[in-house]
């Protein structure tokens, strides 16, 4: 069995590479997996409470900003570790992917 080197690119299967080679490039995948995921719920909440009324025009103008630069942040964050999009959508096995 061939182990993996520290410069190999993430696994495509959707799985979180933890070999002790990679373990920096798995750990950033988990980190800004469950970030990602975080930034799902707070998109859909915020549309909710812009739907439903309840933010004035201030604080929808701040809360979208906020998304973007989060948004610009995980674009850089995924270019300094390499990642894509579909790197981030963990395999859960029998449960199915995360996102």
């Amino acid at each position: 069995m061939q182990q993996s080197t520290l410069n190999e690119q993430p696994s495509k299967s959707g799985r979180i590479n933890l070999d002790p080679e990679g373990a920096e490039q798995g750990l950033a995948q988990l980190v800004l997996t469950v970030i990602e995921l975080l930034r799902q719920l707070v998109e859909r909440q915020a549309l909710r409470r812009v739907d439903g009324g309840t933010l004035s025009e201030e604080e929808i103008e701040q809360l979208g900003l906020a998304l973007m630069n989060l948004e610009v942040k995980m674009d850089e964050l995924k270019e300094i570790f390499e990642l894509e999009e579909e790197d981030l959508n963990i395999d859960l096995g029998p449960l199915g992917n995360l996102l």
